[in-house]
């Protein structure tokens, strides 16, 4: 892990304020860090600059409080919402991640932009990656 941490995908201002405990359970810290290895790292190293993390892993208490849906892939440590910047930023970087799953380098489960590119949430599922692209 180059670029990121499980605790780092673990950190909410949330949580904190709220007195959530977000400390994930072993099976999903063991996706955190497939995410990040199989994912967020390679797309850091590609993109070569900053990449802020807005929320990764969240406990089920968590995903309640900031209204996540109850299938979320954050609790199962299998996702990450991620900015670079403004839209037009997060846009480009959008693109980018999409150029590197047709060049075979990473491969994701989702890939989506949210809210017209405030942020993009990426998600992987070792073995089972459905390679979607959404606009919500």
């Amino acid at each position: 892990m180059k670029y990121f941490t499980v605790e780092e995908l673990c950190r909410s201002a949330t949580a904190a304020a709220r007195r959530i405990d977000n400390r994930p359970p072993n099976e999903a810290a063991g996706r955190l860090q497939t995410l990040i290895e199989e994912l967020l790292d390679p797309i850091r190293a590609a993109w070569g600059a900053p990449v802020t993390v807005n929320s990764g892993y969240r406990s089920p208490e968590l995903n309640a409080a900031v209204g996540g849906v109850a299938t979320s892939q954050h609790m199962r440590g299998e996702a990450a919402d991620l900015s670079v910047g403004a839209p037009a930023a997060n846009e480009r970087f959008f693109r980018r991640i999409e150029e590197l799953q047709r060049a075979g380098t990473i491969e994701f489960d989702q890939l989506i932009d949210e809210a017209r590119y405030r942020w993009v949430h990426i998600s992987y599922r070792r073995g089972a990656n459905r390679r979607q692209v959404l606009h919500l």
